[in-house]
């Protein structure tokens, strides 16, 4: 069964487990364009975007398309991260796919991020991108490859 919605703020299961965060905050990418990861837990993510001149750069002034594709990717690999098992191995995004609603106008956008199937080879995913209305705004899905570890 997928994981639910977010927990509420301040619940003490709603924090990021630290290993996580470091290797979130040890990316440059996800500081130049101004992600922070919000939550983390099995099989669910969710990231979050401060935007600036760099990101709402998009038709009318909106986050542009290939930030919100850039969050499916990585909301995706944080919910994965938290549920890989010893011998699992990543191995890279083999499809990514984003459906564009609406614009995301304003000054913060979140992804969250569910792992819908798990096997042994394939992750799927899920992704919502939401203003910060609550509107959802794109929908994306990923499919990870895995890979298990030589025994050797």
């Amino acid at each position: 069964m997928p994981p639910g919605p977010p927990l509420p703020p301040g619940d003490p299961v709603s924090t990021v487990p630290s290993h996580l965060a470091e290797r979130f905050q040890a990316t440059e990418l996800h500081r130049l364009l101004g992600l922070e990861l919000t939550e983390a837990r099995p099989g669910y993510a969710c990231i979050a975007i401060t935007t600036g001149p760099a990101t709402l750069s998009g038709v009318g002034g909106a986050i542009h398309g290939g930030v919100l594709a850039a969050m499916v990717d990585i909301a995706m690999l944080f919910a994965l991260q938290a549920t890989l098992e010893p011998g699992d191995q990543p191995n890279g995004t083999a499809e990514l796919g984003i459906t564009y609603l609406r614009p995301v106008h304003g000054a913060r956008a979140t992804a969250e991020a569910t792992i819908i199937r798990k096997g042994r080879s394939l992750a799927y995913a899920e992704v919502s991108i939401f203003d910060e209305a609550r509107t959802l705004c794109a929908r994306g899905h990923t499919l990870y490859a895995l890979r298990r570890a030589d025994p050797s």
